[in-house]
């Protein structure tokens, strides 16, 4: 997926209302790399809160079992 699909999916995903009340690893992983992206967790405010902890790898993103300590 190019920049600007990933950056249309983010703004999209933004724009729901569903999206600050996003929990799901999968809603969050807009562009399905497998990975929460600090762009994608921006969409919410806990979350990207947290992120740092959660980042356990420092790698700049949460997988599924950094994101399911949260």
């Amino acid at each position: 997926m190019n920049t600007l699909n990933k950056t249309l999916a983010l703004i999209a995903l933004a724009s729901s209302s569903a999206a600050f009340a996003a929990t799901d690893f999968d809603t969050l992983d807009a562009d399905g790399s497998g990975a929460i992206s600090q762009s994608e967790a921006s969409v919410d405010a806990e979350l990207m809160s947290l992120f740092s902890e959660l980042d356990t790898d420092g790698n700049g993103e949460l997988s599924v079992e950094e994101f399911a300590k949260a």
